[in-house]
């Protein structure tokens, strides 16, 4: 299987699980919001950040203008945040927490349709 096509089955199904289960339970971002003030709990977040998103750089930085922009950017979006969380987890976490709930659904609704995105191109559900 491609590399492309396996990180974007990945990123499409991880966005979209990640959407209903906050979506379906809402009290779940806040409950994330007061685990990044556990330094443990950041730590691990950012370790996994890190990882994730440098595995995501190794296998596939691709700078196209088509769909394989997306996996990378979400690769480089996951590397930054993992690096901002373990060298300045108090900034990141204030920065995070100012955010408005308003923003975080729009945020939320778009990295959805990001995965449905990706999902169409992996699986070639609805042809383009």
């Amino acid at each position: 299987m491609d590399v492309s096509l396996f990180l974007a089955k990945f990123w499409g199904w991880y966005l979209l699980i990640f959407f209903f289960i906050l979506s379906y339970n809402p009290k779940r971002i806040k409950q994330i919001y007061d685990d990044l003030r556990d330094q443990k709990f950041a730590i691990l977040a950012a370790f996994l950040a890190v990882i994730i998103g440098l595995l995501n750089i190794l296998f596939h930085n691709v700078w196209e203008a088509d769909w394989r922009f997306v996996i990378t950017g979400l690769g480089w979006l996951s590397l930054l945040f993992g690096f901002s969380l373990f060298t300045f987890p108090n900034q990141f976490i204030k920065a995070v927490g100012a955010l408005n709930v308003k923003l975080v659904q729009v945020v939320y609704v778009l990295l959805f349709l990001i995965g449905l995105y990706l999902l169409n191109v992996a699986y070639q559900l609805v042809p383009y």
